[in-house]
């Protein structure tokens, strides 16, 4: 099993979760369960992610790693908050491991393949509906035990993968800034894929 800690708004999980579920596709490994943990950014940085910033980060995805994704985000559409979000996704999981990795991957795909507000209790509220899911099953503190856990396994941010006695952070993606401070992206999916096929030969 391969675990990533993330939060449902940071584009540069989407991008990695799509690598890897392509990646794990070709590989003929669907057998192979993604563990999604809830590293809620909002609690980590003591304040909501940044629609705007987030839209530069995207901006700079396309241009440079994934311009095949985020089409029709809407950042007038981005959510003030992704911990219900990651309660239903928690609930999921909770409810069956195959429908939890479903509901992580469809909520991401919601806000930045469709523009939709992943926290709209009626967007949820339908989500949950066609996954068999009730609104009893959703609790806040599997969130909180999600990021503690995160805590105390070393989560530098998200997404940060584990597998087995081997974790990584971010390894789609080389994050850094020139000399004028403007950020850059380059994309390693050839790390993150070693990372994968090291998962699945152990």
């Amino acid at each position: 099993m391969i675990e990533v800690y993330a939060d449902v708004w940071c584009p540069f999980t989407h991008v990695g979760l799509r690598r890897l579920v392509r990646r794990r596709h070709e590989l003929g490994r669907d057998d192979e369960r993604l563990m999604v943990h809830a590293w809620p950014l909002e609690l980590v940085n003591l304040r909501p992610q940044d629609a705007r910033t987030t839209l530069e980060h995207i901006e700079l995805l396309r241009a440079q790693v994934a311009p095949e994704l985020f089409e029709r985000f809407d950042p007038d559409r981005f959510p003030k908050s992704t911990l219900e979000a990651l309660e239903l996704a928690s609930a999921a999981y909770r409810n069956d491991p195959v429908v939890g990795e479903q509901v992580s991957l469809e909520l991401r795909d919601l806000l930045f393949e469709q523009g939709v507000d992943v926290s709209s209790p009626s967007v949820l509220a339908e989500l949950a509906r066609r996954y068999g899911l009730t609104t009893g099953t959703v609790d806040r503190e599997a969130v909180l035990d999600d990021w503690h856990r995160g805590q105390a396994r070393g989560v530098q941010g998200s997404p940060h993968f584990f597998c087995e006695d081997r974790d990584v952070f971010c390894p789609t993606l080389d994050l850094s800034r020139d000399a004028g401070g403007a950020m850059q992206i380059e994309e390693r999916s050839d790390r993150l894929f070693a990372f994968i096929e090291g998962c699945f030969a152990s």
